[in-house]
């Protein structure tokens, strides 16, 4: 990467604090192993996680002004009884793709769709599966791969 170390907007889905908390602890971790810095922002699940980065990406359009070089959601959706748990799943993974195509960023979607709790303590833990910290490398690999088609920074 250019001397210019990334900075990464990380939105938390807060509807299950105990796992979004272990995601952003191994998501910091790859973040700051390599150099990089971030500022963290909560919303309520993972259906507000595209909104938020739009928020952003507003933000820096409107004042001509660069903020963040990569995004990353985490969050998780735990299957319920009803069917909300695949619009939930699918329109969150849905916003952070179209946000990716239509601006070009780096952009990685850390929200777990799972069946269970057990099932999304495994992927949480920094121990085990640790996504958090897997979502951040790939977000910092994204901008490592801008950087080599000359849009980054952006």
């Amino acid at each position: 990467m250019s001397e210019q170390k990334p900075h990464i907007m990380i939105v938390e889905a807060r509807f299950y604090a105990d796992l979004a908390d272990e995601m952003a602890a191994g998501a910091i971790e790859a973040i700051e192993a390599e150099g990089a810095t971030y500022e963290r922002f909560e919303v309520a699940g993972a259906l507000e996680i595209p909104s938020a980065i739009n928020y952003a990406i507003l933000n820096q359009e409107l004042n001509d002004q660069h903020r963040f070089d990569g995004y990353i959601g985490l969050g998780c959706v735990i299957r319920g009884e009803t069917t909300h748990y695949d619009y939930v799943c699918g329109e969150s993974a849905r916003g952070i793709m179209d946000l990716q195509l239509n601006y070009g960023l780096a952009i990685t979607n850390g929200i777990l769709t799972v069946e269970n709790g057990d099932q999304a303590w495994a992927r949480a833990n920094r121990s085990d599966k640790n996504k958090g910290g897997a979502v951040a490398i790939a977000c910092l690999d994204m901008i490592k791969l801008k950087q080599q088609f000359g849009l980054y920074p952006r």
